[in-house]
């Protein structure tokens, strides 16, 4: 597959992805647990420096992540690729939406491996807007990041949170081969709330057969997706797209918070309770998971250099790889 050539037309796009006539302004008030602290410090100034530097995007500011003050000063970042517009309009999401017009960066994949070195990320996270303008749904742009990324650092792990490509097997295959540690695709919510809350262009069984792909293709390769809630989903749905991800092979499954980004987004159901959070990722365990992080504040690729797993032997044996050294990073 080869790389699609950059147009040169100007892109048009919505700011936050989403304008509405008939939104309804933000007034609810969120519950203690909801609340986080300015980002501050030496090491989040020093992140955000070569972020701008390199002319990088990332998902932690354009989504407006709750955790960019703690993950930045930790001297982590999710980095998104391909630019800022997505070619989607999912009703959750804050990224800018519309037709990039084919536009590329063809040098951001060596950018990114050098800032990855500049910051000596040991686990580094790439996502990415939807490109439904390119061919290949810019998994060769995504692929091709993550083969500079090992060139430069070879130790460095590495998690690809990619678009579903419209469900083209080739186009996972081609973000398999490229030496990526994790491969995650996001549910996001429950079957039936899967439209609205998506876009239209969006799948259920589509994100799921995209996993099961993967899982598939390459079984040593961890498997990874993340789920909403407050949307409105019951419990027996989240029992149903808990059975159904371990079904499709998923091995690290996330629950977090839906936070309305702007009132043009779709607004939010409930606040769910810590504890409650607590109950679901013991259900989920008990399904059969590797792990399953779940709380108010967690995002898909929240802590994701986290070490989950340290006692030799834990591991499935299609996974026992992953124990050599002295750290494991699963989420």
């Amino acid at each position: 597959m080869t790389q699609p050539e950059s147009n040169p037309q100007e892109a048009r796009f919505v700011k936050n992805g989403i304008y509405r006539k008939d939104s309804v302004p933000v007034r609810d008030k969120k519950p203690e647990w909801l609340k986080v602290t300015i980002p501050t410090g030496q090491v989040f100034g020093e992140v955000r420096k070569i972020v701008k530097e390199h002319r990088l995007h990332t998902v932690c500011e354009e989504a407006m992540c709750p955790n960019i003050g703690e993950c930045w000063s930790r001297g982590t970042a999710t980095f998104m690729l391909m630019g800022h517009i997505c070619t989607r309009a999912c009703r959750f999401c804050a990224v800018d939406t519309g037709n990039p017009m084919g536009k590329l960066d063809l040098g951001e994949p060596a950018q990114v491996a050098d800032s990855v070195r500049l910051m000596g990320l040991k686990y580094v996270v790439l996502t990415s807007v939807d490109r439904d303008d390119l061919p290949d749904g810019g998994a060769y742009h995504f692929a091709k990041t993550v083969t500079a990324i090992k060139k430069v650092n070879p130790e460095t792990r590495v998690e690809a949170l990619t678009p579903d490509f419209g469900g083209n097997a080739a186009c996972v295959d081609l973000v398999l081969e490229s030496g990526v540690d994790t491969y995650a695709q996001n549910l996001e919510t429950v079957r039936r709330l899967t439209h609205p809350v998506r876009d239209i262009r969006a799948s259920y069984d589509r994100t799921l057969s995209v996993l099961a792909h993967a899982k598939r293709a390459r079984p040593d390769v961890i498997t990874k997706t993340s789920i909403m809630l407050g949307l409105g989903e019951t419990r027996e749905e989240l029992r149903e797209a808990m059975a159904d991800c371990r079904a499709a092979g998923v091995d690290v499954l996330t629950f977090g918070q839906y936070l309305r980004p702007t009132m043009h987004h779709l607004p939010v159901e409930r606040y769910v309770s810590p504890a409650e959070f607590g109950d679901i990722r013991e259900e989920a365990m008990g399904l059969g998971f590797l792990e399953v992080v779940s709380g108010p504040l967690v995002r898909s690729s929240y802590k994701a250099e986290q070490i989950v797993m340290d006692k030799p032997g834990s591991l499935p044996e299609h996974l026992a790889h992953l124990e050599e050294g002295a750290q494991l990073s699963l989420i």
